[in-house]
């Protein structure tokens, strides 16, 4: 914890993933030390002893059912919220101590769309380069720049307060990203955003994440597995668990799971042919045209999933004319989520 931290500026972090490129080591700058973070609303606890760090490069996305305690841990970690106890250090700067100073490399984009209403984004953001202390030349450059990102161009001098709550909300992402920070915390970054719009801002914070350090809280699953290195699932003001999301898709009871999707007509003879195999268990699923069997190995077979795949492929190439697909599943972060959340209450602190 007492290591020299180092900010992830573009030049260090273009070093960094130079190194990555040719095969180095890779450098580890821890850029957010969450440490042992704690908040507490009257008798409530709301957020209990949360620790992570996140370094450069990487994108954490932070997961909970509502009430968990996402939101208020990550007002905790910019400044805006006083942890009970607790802390978090931002390019190795205490952010309760000096929450100015550690505010400075820091774009946060919290819930809602933080923004005057009656400015335009053009005014917005002029704004906020000012009040971050940008010159005139670097502001137009800041600007330009957020706004190609976030693609505003077509609402630049309309009222805030008349856009729709997507175009809002990159009124929002511009103003966190506006001053190119090392630290990127998001709140729900593509909330309200149409498909085509989600997926330009995630593939903007694969371009930023080279070069930054960055939290998303999220409930889009699918967000996680798009640009997430690694995901942490709270519940009740707990980290419950914390890994890459592959490493937490495999916990999922379907890890490892084959699945055969054939045609409706045919489902029930394949049916009765896995039950030919031994030591499995069957799920079927219709789904509209198609029928989806999942065949997993029972509970104490100790067989390996790649063994199960060899023997029910054996299987379907008999009946190869009615079967549409084969695949062995990974795992579903999912039903990973709900599992440890499941009876989670709510109501409480988001």
């Amino acid at each position: 914890m007492n290591e020299t931290l180092l900010p992830c500026s573009d030049h260090v972090g273009s070093i960094l993933f130079g190194l990555q490129e040719l095969g180095a080591s890779p450098i580890s700058y821890i850029m957010i030390d969450v440490l042992n973070l704690t908040k507490d609303f009257g008798d409530f606890r709301a957020v209990n002893n949360v620790s992570f760090s996140v370094e450069c490069g990487q994108v954490l996305g932070f997961l909970g059912p509502n009430g968990a305690g996402k939101s208020t841990s990550m007002k905790m970690i910019t400044g805006y919220l006083r942890p009970t106890s607790g802390t978090a250090l931002i390019n190795g700067i205490d952010i309760c101590l000096e929450p100015l100073r550690a505010q400075q490399s820091m774009g946060y984009l919290p819930e809602g769309a933080p923004a005057w209403p009656d400015m335009t984004p053009r005014q917005f953001l002029d704004f906020v380069t000012r009040i971050r202390g940008l010159d005139k030349a670097s502001a137009r450059s800041a600007t330009h720049r957020a706004i190609n990102i976030t693609e505003l161009h077509g609402v630049l001098d309309q009222p805030i307060d008349t856009l729709s709550k997507g175009f809002r909300r990159r009124v929002g992402l511009a103003q966190a990203i506006v001053h190119d920070p090392d630290i990127l915390i998001m709140d729900e970054p593509t909330d309200g955003l149409d498909p085509n719009q989600k997926h330009q801002v995630r593939a903007a914070i694969l371009e930023m994440a080279r070069t930054k350090a960055i939290i998303i809280s999220t409930h889009i699953l699918e967000e996680v597995d798009a640009i997430c290195t690694r995901a942490m699932i709270i519940d009740r003001g707990r980290v419950v668990v914390e890994g890459t999301p592959s490493a937490l898709a495999a916990r999922s009871a379907y890890h490892g799971a084959v699945v055969v999707t054939a045609g409706s007509d045919n489902a029930a003879s394949l049916a009765t042919q896995l039950e030919t195999l031994a030591d499995i268990r069957v799920e079927h699923e219709a789904r509209g045209a198609e029928a989806i069997f999942r065949i997993l190995s029972a509970d104490g077979s100790g067989e390996t999933p790649t063994a199960l795949f060899a023997r029910v492929q054996a299987l379907v190439d008999q009946r190869s004319d009615a079967i549409i697909g084969l695949a062995l599943e990974a795992g579903r972060l999912d039903d990973v989520f709900r599992d440890l959340t499941r009876g989670a209450e709510t109501g409480a602190a988001q």
